[in-house]
């Protein structure tokens, strides 16, 4: 009988629900669909120097050849200086990580001589001083800013006797060693759980208020829970086929996030690898989403219960809305995920992080499991305490 019971307001949801087309649009539809246009708008608008990885401590500049003429230009620059026991291919390759605080600067050999013997405007190229660094690390872009202002500087005292980074043709080496890869990842990071856990917030709330607020105002709670019903199987009725709607909108903003990923970054003309994330990768993300859907019914629900209309329901659940929009600037803020492990409990805080990990490669298995289980235990104590408040009279009925 309990079963039935449940699965016969399950089944009066799914009728409510789906034979509503505005809410069946609004709910399962939208989130996925703007999430494709206003990420595909987004990749034309977006940039990529502004999401960088920031620097803790002082950048290593590896140096060859370094003139003694130059040496008191780099005093004013906080950076350590490295010009023995230089690998070149170990050093490139320490570039492409974002991680690593570093530059790598390649004088001439006899640099001082060829610029003193020069000629501008003559037919022979200037002296070229190399620098590589990585535009993803706040410290590496800094300092090959600043090297490349005091060498310019220097240089015009010299009337242009020497070049910075030259180009001398189609096959020279970019200087900038960071993974395009890795930015594109970095900017998604910290945009995507925002817009993310707004829609997400806003399909819960198409549904939540209805269902049990909208019953309230219209009456007809009151039927249900006069029948011989228990109330916790009317909570639990409630909770699956609520969750279920939910769950079709995370589903929906999931895809809408697949298929937006190539547009956004303009992967056919950078003739870049769209495959940024694995298919391990995708699952964790879709897992945090589902798993953040049942803590954001559970509160909606709940609160809904409480209103005595929909109206009502919908002002009740306004700061909630705005915590939304705190919570998911926080990566902006933070500048990526946090690596607290106990940070991970914190409801809706902890799915922001999740995500932006997974989106920025760095998602651990400890991490993911905090904020997938966590969730889960909030989702099931807000369907305990719907079950309580279906219990009173004096929230139902007003007594």
């Amino acid at each position: 009988m309990k079963i039935n019971n449940t699965l016969t307001i399950i089944k009066k949801e799914f009728t409510r629900f789906f034979s509503d087309r505005s809410m069946v649009f609004t709910t399962v539809i939208m989130p996925g669909l703007l999430i494709y246009i206003i990420y595909s708008l987004m990749g034309d608008n977006m940039s990529e120097s502004n999401f960088t990885v920031e620097a803790t401590e002082p950048t290593t500049v590896y140096v060859e050849n370094l003139p003694p003429s130059i040496l008191p230009l780099f005093d004013s620059i906080p950076m350590n200086i490295v010009t023995h026991d230089i690998v070149s291919e170990d050093i490139m390759k320490q570039l492409g990580d974002k991680e690593n605080n570093i530059a790598y600067m390649i004088f001439p050999e006899n640099f001082d001589s060829l610029v003193a013997n020069y000629v501008p405007a003559s037919e022979t190229l200037a002296p070229n001083i190399k620098i590589f660094y990585n535009s993803v690390n706040d410290g590496s872009s800094m300092t090959y800013h600043m090297l490349d202002g005091a060498l310019n500087a220097y240089e015009d005292s010299y009337c242009n006797r020497f070049d910075v980074n030259r180009y001398d043709d189609a096959d020279s080496p970019s200087f900038d060693q960071s993974d395009e890869s890795e930015v594109i990842s970095n900017v998604l990071s910290q945009l995507i759980p925002m817009l993310l856990l707004m829609l997400l917030f806003s399909g819960c709330m198409a549904v939540g208020p209805a269902s049990i607020a909208g019953e309230k105002e219209r009456g007809t709670i009151a039927t249900l829970l006069v029948t011989p019903m228990k109330r916790s199987q009317l909570a639990l009725g409630k909770i699956i086929s609520l969750s279920v709607f939910a769950t079709l909108s995370g589903l929906s903003s999931f895809i809408g996030i697949i298929l937006s990923l190539p547009k956004m970054f303009h992967a056919d003309e950078l003739n870049m690898d769209t495959n940024l994330y694995s298919a391990s990768e995708y699952i964790l993300l879709l897992l945090v989403l589902l798993s953040t859907v049942l803590v954001l019914i559970s509160v909606i629900s709940n609160l809904s219960a409480i209103a005595k209309d929909v109206k009502q329901a919908s002002t009740i659940n306004i700061p909630v809305s705005l915590m939304m929009i705190v919570v998911g600037m926080m990566p902006m803020i933070m500048g990526g995920a946090t690596e607290n492990p106990t940070l991970y409990l914190i409801p809706f805080y902890n799915s922001v992080m999740a995500m932006t990990a997974v989106m920025a490669h760095e998602a651990t298995v400890l991490t993911l499991v905090l904020t997938i289980c966590s969730n889960l235990v909030y989702a099931g104590l807000g369907a305990w305490i719907l079950t309580k408040l279906f219990d009173s009279e004096k929230v139902m009925f007003g007594k």
